[in-house]
């Protein structure tokens, strides 16, 4: 017994600590730390406040003013990416013919289900648009305006699937139907099928089109597959910024020209091709 009473005077204290360390390192695993936390903040609070001078009171009105200011810091910034990107719209819209200058809208609305496929404006038929007018932003052709009401429009994309845009290759006059693939990029069908087309060249809308004018840019030939049947197809990057688009210009839909259609301009390039032969 007093054997047992010497050893545990010579080793209690070192089991104690032990157990000790092994406690609090079992806890602040359990708690991840939040114990210790607290134990510091409430330690370290009374401190704090008599190094700043400050009352609990204080402080939370300091919190609440920085709250403000970093609010309406981000509102400054917010209203200056807005100016700026209305000014570069201004000066785009600018450069047109008064005769035909077209309306400054801002999207307004766009639903995640739908990001790909719609955005509403906020203007409409009070401001003169109709359906059937073509949008356009910075980059070209953006879509179609397909419903109006007094104050807004709803703009079908030209990144819908259900969109098809009759479309020509800049540099060789290779013509096809573009079709909306949900993305920033789009599928161009060729109507012939081997055309004279390489990765880069440029993308407009056709002659052919009564839904969009000639000559309107919309991106350019980012892959080709000149083995698909029935006939080749390209992947095109769209120009205009459709993933993030704010504000927009509308524009009369065009006159005088033939109905788009995909299967009257295929038989258009046929009776061309047949043409030349003759």
């Amino acid at each position: 017994m007093v054997t047992v009473r010497r050893w545990w005077g010579r080793k209690g204290l070192q089991i104690a600590s032990l157990a000790f360390v092994l406690g609090g390192a079992w806890i602040l695993r359990q708690t991840q730390g939040a114990m210790l936390l607290e134990v510091y903040q409430v330690v370290t609070h009374p401190l704090q406040i008599l190094q700043s001078g400050q009352t609990p009171e204080e402080r939370l009105e300091e919190r609440l003013k920085d709250a403000q200011f970093m609010e309406m810091q981000t509102r400054i910034q917010e209203l200056e990416s807005q100016n700026q990107q209305l000014q570069h719209l201004l000066g785009y819209v600018q450069t047109e013919p008064a005769a035909s200058r077209p309306l400054p809208a801002r999207v307004v609305g766009r639903s995640a289900d739908h990001w790909w496929q719609q955005v509403t404006l906020n203007r409409g038929s009070n401001s003169g648009i109709q359906e059937g007018f073509i949008v356009k932003a910075e980059g070209g052709l953006v879509g179609l305006v397909d419903t109006v009401t007094p104050n807004t429009s709803r703009v079908l994309l030209i990144s819908d699937l259900k969109s098809q845009v009759g479309v020509t290759i800049s540099r060789t006059s290779a013509k096809g139907v573009l079709r909306g693939d949900s993305s920033a990029e789009a599928v161009l069908e060729f109507y012939e099928k081997v055309p004279n087309v390489k990765v880069g060249d440029l993308v407009s809308t056709s002659t052919y089109s009564q839904k969009f004018p000639s000559g309107l840019a919309v991106g350019r030939i980012k892959s080709l597959d000149l083995k698909k049947l029935p006939a080749s197809v390209a992947k095109v990057e769209l120009f205009p910024p459709i993933r993030s688009l704010d504000w927009v210009a509308v524009y009369p839909k065009p006159t005088n020209q033939q109905q788009e259609n995909p299967e009257s301009e295929q038989q258009e390039q046929a009776n061309q091709q047949l043409q030349k032969s003759k």
